[in-house]
């Protein structure tokens, strides 16, 4: 075999090597935490799923979340994170929303999906992490292969894969500026939302809260399906005002606001779980917070302060009983 052949085949190899580096795409995303400032139940449907009212804010602690997109013959999915305890197969979430998207597509866009995780975000917690890494998943490949779906028919694809799921979508278009102003500025894309039906039902709320938050997660984890089954509302209990809340929020009236921040699930996972009462009570008895909740099913706790420096204060103190303890802010 000739040099000059082989110098011939190396040379049209590396032309195919950066003809398919050109078609290779990637993008790395923000998968945002979040927090819900209320939660009421209203009842229970026919289909075994609660109707809720809640509405939902966006926090800047996020993971972040690299997808890459290569073609090739056949499609394969390709999941790894940070965190050894989190699965990788068909059990992730973003693993499932990158599995929806190729059902869209179809034989278009066939090959490799590489989607590397880098977990923040406390797991089992209560605050979404699961939930914005599979919405990114969506957004990401929305970008990389172009098909130009909106806010709405994302959030369509998103709320198959759970109920967290299109709050995520709205928070993380609005946010992540390399999706562009077009998703940034799409009119479901925002940071606060009031969630109905079974947490699907969204409607945008453009003035949400403004704050810096503390939260802290005491060392266990809450089944959401274990409260959700386990709730008993048939006695007297306080329930949120959320038009109050809503208005509230619009207007900057924080005494509106945490008056009715209130998280009906708190019936059955304090009685269950004593730790999550303990570290509420911790939460207000140091720093002097403008209100503490628990955030979705639990057990994760937080506290709001508009004074930076008294939230630090109370992060450094809370870490001292639970390690799961982070301040941020919510983002606008």
């Amino acid at each position: 075999m000739s040099a000059h052949f082989l110098i011939k085949c190396l040379n049209q190899k590396i032309k195919e090597g950066e003809k398919l580096q050109t078609l290779t795409k990637k993008i790395t995303l923000r998968s945002f935490a979040k927090i819900n400032l209320s939660i009421d139940i209203i009842g229970k449907l026919s289909n075994g799923y609660h109707e809720v009212d809640m509405i939902m804010q966006q926090l800047e602690l996020h993971d972040k979340v690299k997808v890459t997109w290569e073609p090739a013959d056949e499609w394969s999915i390709n999941v790894s994170t940070n965190r050894i305890y989190i699965p990788t197969d068909h059990r992730n979430i973003a693993y499932k929303a990158a599995q929806s998207m190729i059902e869209i597509v179809k034989g278009n866009h066939k090959g490799k999906i590489d989607i590397k995780i880098e977990k923040r975000i406390p797991v089992a917690a209560g605050l979404a992490g699961g939930s914005g890494n599979g919405a990114v998943v969506l957004l990401a490949l929305n970008h990389l292969w172009g098909l130009g779906f909106d806010v709405a028919k994302l959030c369509e694809t998103g709320a198959k894969l759970g109920a967290d799921v299109p709050f995520c979508i709205m928070g993380c278009a609005r946010s992540n500026k390399l999706l562009g102003t077009k998703m940034n500025n799409d009119p479901l894309a925002c940071s606060c939302a009031r969630a109905r039906g079974i947490g699907t039902d969204l409607e945008p709320i453009k003035t949400g809260l403004d704050c810096f938050v503390v939260l802290t997660k005491p060392p266990i984890s809450v089944s959401t399906k274990e409260v959700y089954e386990r709730l008993d509302l048939s006695g007297e209990f306080e329930r949120p005002d959320n038009n109050q809340l809503e208005a509230g929020l619009k207007e900057k009236n924080y005494y509106k606001v945490t008056k009715n921040m209130i998280n009906v699930l708190e019936i059955y996972t304090i009685n269950s779980y004593p730790i999550i009462m303990y570290t509420k009570n911790k939460a207000i008895e140091f720093g002097k917070p403008l209100q503490v909740l628990m955030s979705g099913s639990g057990p994760t706790v937080f506290a709001i302060y508009t004074n930076k420096e008294k939230a630090r204060s109370a992060a450094d103190y809370l870490k001292k009983i639970n390690r799961d303890t982070y301040l941020t802010r919510t983002t606008l």
